[in-house]
């Protein structure tokens, strides 16, 4: 997370996250580093009161972006060695875990054995307690996630990556923290950090694969207007807000 004497920032995974942090920490004044990929929760005592920023994406570009990624590592992470068996599962059965992890008694407890027992600075940073909270709530990995991050909705005020450059500083705007003209800049026009190369949703997920994405991750395609076919949102734009409960 970044906190910043005006609000704080908190980095959903394979969304944008590493792009926003170099450019408040470049950009908007008195902005510094706290740990990494941590919830809301967490936020130090003299941040708490303040505006929570937050990012989003599809779904679908979620899981093709994060398979991606974490395929082309060395050593990928833990959770995609459980959940892929190495690697040797291919995209749709890996993918189909993940969507589908908080029912599988078996296999989640094996990815929560395998994740650590406290936070660290690096990688997914989710300790398998944190992990437990999926079982059996009927939600797919990146909903799950979204939860986790950003907790209850007050004062949380999420961008879509797809938009990020006009729509952050719509959503700093509505929150009262507008962006300066340097961090607009920024945002509008520097190059994408950590981006992976993958295929379109429409080139990849078969129709019974999309069709479980829709259902584990309702609530986010809904609310921000997300559609399987396309990397952008479609044109109806729902309110920018966070998830209603924590997990």
């Amino acid at each position: 997370m970044i906190v910043t004497p005006r609000f704080v920032f908190l980095h959903l995974h394979k969304s944008g996250g590493t792009f926003v942090n170099e450019a408040l920490l470049r950009h908007e004044p008195g902005a510094r580093q706290f740990g990494y990929h941590l919830p809301r929760r967490m936020v130090p005592g003299p941040w708490r009161h303040l505006p929570v920023l937050g990012l989003v994406r599809s779904p679908f570009t979620f899981y093709l972006s994060w398979y991606a990624f974490q395929r082309a590592r060395e050593r990928p992470n833990a959770l995609y060695r459980a959940v892929s068996d190495d690697g040797a599962a291919g995209f749709a059965t890996t993918i189909r875990r993940l969507l589908t992890l908080g029912d599988d008694d078996a296999l989640l407890d094996r990815v929560i054995a395998a994740l650590p027992d406290r936070y660290v600075t690096h990688g997914l940073n989710l300790p398998g307690s944190a992990l437990e909270a999926i079982r059996g709530s009927g939600l797919g990995f990146y909903s799950f996630l979204y939860r986790y991050l950003y907790g209850h909705e007050d004062n949380v005020h999420i961008a879509r990556l797809e938009r990020l450059g006009a729509e952050l500083p719509a959503v700093m705007a509505r929150a009262g923290v507008p962006a300066g003209a340097p961090l607009a800049a920024w945002l509008h026009g520097a190059e994408p950090r950590n981006a992976s190369r993958h295929a379109t949703p429409r080139e990849t997920f078969d129709r019974a694969l999309a069709q479980l994405v829709t259902e584990r991750e309702a609530t986010i395609i809904r609310r921000f207007g997300y559609a399987p076919d396309r990397h952008a949102p479609a044109p109806r734009v729902p309110a920018l807000r966070a998830a209603p409960t924590s997990p």
